[in-house]
């Protein structure tokens, strides 16, 4: 399939943007270079079929226009030692730990959304963690989308044998509008996790593209919660390049009423002895439509690799839709690989059973569906963003 489709005008308010967030000329024309570039691709989120509502590569971004450049709200973290500030700061103070980990795991020119986040990005947040530091408790980082389009770029960094947890919330108000690329970086044997609570109203946009580079014998954790929206359109990726690496990647999305959730993960085993753990649940009601794509690719010379993919769909009205893509590349012979997938509704012996005992038909359905995604929010750090997550699902399960 080709790249590239024709260039098409980009609208006049996103190069107004530009000069909104960038005031050096030179840095000005890279990101005009980069905004081009994002309308000469195409998405690589083409229909699947007649339930598809949305044409991704025909969003109309006529009415996005980049707020000011603002710092996000970043927690302190509680070793001094660790950096957890806003991104201008950290180039201004850490440039050379910026630069030198900046584009290992995201690529802002390889697929549209992070070319169009790189462009016009105005908001973002640098953790680094030095070598051997173990951060208790997590960073916690707010990006809020309340006075104009956000188009951040989180930056982490993690050195030798550091370990940290990172909880990413995306706040906004009704027509929230958020680009972003996030990129992990970990060196041998640190350990990094991830967690993305994406509760946005219901007319909001959310286009992400997340990437890690573990080293040796590090872990990669991501844990992504897509609970709002009107549109959520997200990529979760990790590049495997060194031995010894944990990549694990647990995801939930509920579309509800006419909102639309399409996720991407993609793990590259490219040497071998590493080992990958994939889990993503959804459910869909109302006309909720999502679609989920899991990538696990093994390349010839990765023998030993072991890598695990299962993902469940749950749909809760008839008129709900949701495809469920697993797909497996596998070019060595000497590994472990394993994908299932399910689609389909509550199982009616299951609700019998609940009824038989007492419990009322609308409790059962809830009660059934608010522990369809229990293994999956096990994966997700904190007891408090947990409960967070099982209030935003019964919401939907209730409406």
């Amino acid at each position: 399939m080709p790249s590239a489709v024709a260039t098409i005008g980009i609208p006049a308010n996103l190069e107004k943007s530009i000069a909104v967030v960038e005031s050096d000329p030179a840095e000005q024309e890279c990101r005009r270079d980069l905004l081009a570039r994002a309308f000469e691709m195409r998405s690589g989120r083409e229909r699947p079929g007649r339930f598809w509502k949305i044409d991704i590569d025909a969003l109309d971004y006529s009415a996005v226009l980049a707020a000011s450049p603002a710092a996000p709200h970043v927690s302190t973290p509680s070793n001094s030692a660790v950096v957890a500030i806003d991104l201008r700061a950290a180039l201004r103070s850490h440039r050379e730990i910026a630069e030198r980990a900046s584009g290992k795991a995201v690529d802002p020119r390889a697929s549209k959304f992070a070319a169009l986040a790189a462009a016009l990005h105005n908001t973002g947040a640098f953790v680094y963690v030095p070598a051997d530091i173990a951060l208790d408790e997590p960073i916690e980082i707010t990006y809020d989308a309340t006075d104009g389009a956000l188009f951040p770029y989180t930056l982490v960094v993690l050195e030798r044998g550091a370990q940290c947890t990172i909880i990413e919330r995306l706040t906004g108000c009704a027509g929230a509008f958020v680009c972003g690329i996030t990129e992990i970086v970990a060196a041998e044997n640190a350990t990094a996790t991830y967690a993305v609570d994406q509760q946005l109203p219901t007319d909001a946009t959310v286009l992400f593209t997340r990437g890690a580079n573990p080293g040796k014998d590090a872990r990669v954790n991501w844990a992504v919660a897509e609970l709002g929206a009107r549109l959520s359109v997200t990529s979760v990726d990790v590049n495997v390049q060194n031995p010894g690496v944990q990549a694990d990647v647990a995801g939930i999305f509920f579309p509800h009423g006419e909102e639309h959730v399409d996720l991407i993960s993609t793990v590259e085993h490219n040497v071998g002895n590493s080992q990958s753990d994939t889990m993503v649940k959804s459910a869909a009601a109302g006309r909720g439509q999502g679609r989920y794509v899991g990538n696990i690719r093994i390349v010839q010379h990765a023998q030993g690799t072991e890598a695990w993919l299962h993902d469940d769909a749950l749909l809760l009205s008839q008129k709900a839709h949701i495809d469920s893509v697993p797909a497996l590349e596998i070019a060595a012979n000497d590994v472990k690989a394993y994908h299932g997938a399910t689609v389909g509704a509550i199982d009616e012996e299951q609700i019998f059973y609940m009824t038989s005992r007492g419990i009322d038909r609308d409790s059962a359905e809830k009660m059934i569906a608010l522990g369809f995604f229990e293994p999956a929010l096990e994966r997700f750090p904190t007891q408090a963003l947990r409960e967070r997550l099982r209030t935003a699902l019964e919401s939907k399960v209730l409406g």
